[in-house]
């Protein structure tokens, strides 16, 4: 595999105007550029933590102002990386459209404001899907060579046409929450300043409606972040986080969050509409020895 080494995380600004360009290029021509993904890995070295932006971050998430780093914040870090790879012309799955359907997590030790991170983002699993095609990136934070975070982020390119393989999140009735939470279009436009992620989708009702949405949504990795929020100080050491995002959080709407214990230092977890009990995600974190 190929490495190429960037001096500092990319602006995704510019990587979206050039997406959004080889999204129109695709189209006039047809088809995808390639069926293979790019036999690439893109690395940026010696990534400090600012302290304002994690304090920053803390508040959007909801938790608690400390030097240690929430289990999601390095995903922010290596995101530039990981869309500079999927904005490539050579990327077989166009950017714009993708669906961030899953995202797994494992923490192998707590990681601090004071650590010094290496970033290493690769894609793998060009795969089929019912509905379309799949793809993973893949994330590795390292401190002194040793892998303390990684994360691996499943996206879906829808594909199939209506009626063909289509299926609606499950409708079974969802647990009684344990926590309320208003989520108000804040949520969607805080996480974009902090994340650098300002897709429209996320932050204007304009925006949202063209691409099919009636209302702005919350960012995925906000939800998660959220709820994992809400078991700080519960969880363990090392561990992994997987979550399935299902439907979207409009802004604004109410959710309600539930959580159990599923053994040892293992939680379950979900988000559902406060009224109609609309699934948004699901999780569960299981601990590591």
């Amino acid at each position: 595999m190929a490495v190429e080494e960037f001096s500092a995380p990319p602006r995704l600004g510019p990587l979206y105007r050039s997406a959004a360009l080889t999204a129109v290029r695709r189209k006039a021509v047809g088809g995808n550029a390639s069926d293979r993904l790019p036999d690439t890995e893109i690395r940026v070295r010696d990534i400090a933590v600012d302290r304002t932006h994690l304090a920053r971050y803390d508040r959007v998430c909801g938790f608690r102002l400390t030097d240690e780093l929430p289990a999601t914040y390095p995903h922010l870090l290596a995101f530039p990386l990981a869309v500079a790879l999927m904005a490539r012309p050579n990327f077989p799955l166009a950017l714009v459209g993708l669906v961030h359907v899953a995202n797994r997590i494992e923490v192998h030790r707590p990681l601090t404001a004071d650590d010094r991170f290496e970033l290493r983002v690769r894609a793998e699993d060009l795969r089929a899907h019912e509905r379309g095609r799949q793809v993973d990136l893949v994330a590795e934070a390292l401190v002194d060579g040793e892998t303390v975070w990684t994360g691996r982020s499943v996206y879906l390119r829808r594909e199939s046409k209506p009626g063909n393989g289509e299926r609606r999140a499950e409708t079974t009735p969802p647990p009684a929450g344990s926590a309320l939470w208003r989520v108000t279009p804040r949520a969607g436009t805080d996480y974009a300043e902090v994340s650098g992620d300002h897709n429209p989708i996320h932050t204007s009702r304009l925006g949202a409606r063209l691409l099919g949405f009636p209302t702005p949504i919350a960012h995925g990795m906000w939800s998660k972040a959220r709820c994992l929020a809400a078991l700080e100080g519960r969880l363990p050491q090392a561990y992994a986080v997987d979550v399935v995002f299902k439907l979207p959080v409009p802004l604004p709407s109410t959710v309600a969050f539930t959580a159990t214990e599923a053994g040892s230092e293992d939680w379950r977890f979900s988000l559902h509409g406060a009224k109609s009990g609309k699934p948004h995600l699901s999780g569960e974190v299981i601990h590591r020895s």
